[in-house]
């Protein structure tokens, strides 16, 4: 799976639902996707916060990108402390995201990998993590291929992957090679935030501030379902 900045709550249903997760390191950066940025809730609407990156080819992977000298840590954790300091679980919630975000890691990939563990940590999710390129498989192996790969490596006999992947793997594909490929669908969650409508969609950031621990991980472990 790719990395993801404080990513959304299916990104650790998934985790949770797997009994190895492999976080990629060796993919390129998606220069307008959601590696170093994400959603979350400001005076009642969907707003970003973002990592800023430090300028060098687009071609190079996530493992070879840096921050930007100029990223201004305090900045982005005093922008989420004012969006969120009313929210009922902030006082539990916020100690793990300033963590994250005040990690001293210059590489992207450490980076995003520590805000992923330490949320992991925080949840209870005890999950193995494993950086795609500890596994050896053959480096020209592209997209499907890849992907099964790593469950030959790995000794896998299902896979779990976000409903998104529907459109990129193919069940018989993976049925050839003797794995069962399976997508996690998440079921919808609502919850209040400071009183106004639901916004949905946003990081699980915004998940912890306004939920308990014990109310995440039900969501967690029973709210999706596996197509």
């Amino acid at each position: 799976m790719q990395p993801y900045f404080f990513p959304y709550i299916g990104y650790f249903q998934l985790i949770r639902s797997v009994d190895l997760f492999i976080l990629y390191d060796n993919i390129k950066y998606t220069k307008k996707g959601w590696i170093n940025r994400n959603r979350f809730l400001q005076n009642g609407a969907e707003s970003v916060f973002s990592v800023p990156l430090r300028k060098d080819s687009d071609y190079l992977d996530v493992k070879d990108r840096a921050l930007a000298d100029s990223f201004d840590r305090e900045k982005l954790a005093n922008q989420l402390r004012e969006a969120y300091r009313r929210a009922p679980h902030f006082a539990q919630a916020f100690p793990v995201v300033e963590n994250a975000i005040m990690s001293p890691q210059e590489n992207l990939f450490d980076y995003i990998h520590g805000s992923v563990t330490d949320v992991c940590r925080y949840l209870s999710i005890d999950t193995p993590i494993v950086v795609s390129s500890s596994i050896a498989i053959d480096a020209a192996l592209k997209a499907e291929d890849r992907v099964l790969g790593f469950c030959k490596a790995a000794g896998a006999s299902s896979y779990v992957n976000a409903i998104g992947g529907q459109k990129l793997y193919s069940r018989e594909e993976f049925e050839a090679q003797g794995v069962d490929l399976k997508f996690l669908q998440s079921h919808a969650i609502t919850y209040p935030q400071f009183g106004g409508p639901f916004v949905s969609g946003l990081s699980i950031v915004d998940v912890m501030m306004f939920n308990s621990v014990p109310t995440i991980r039900e969501f967690i472990e029973s709210g999706y379902e596996l197509v």
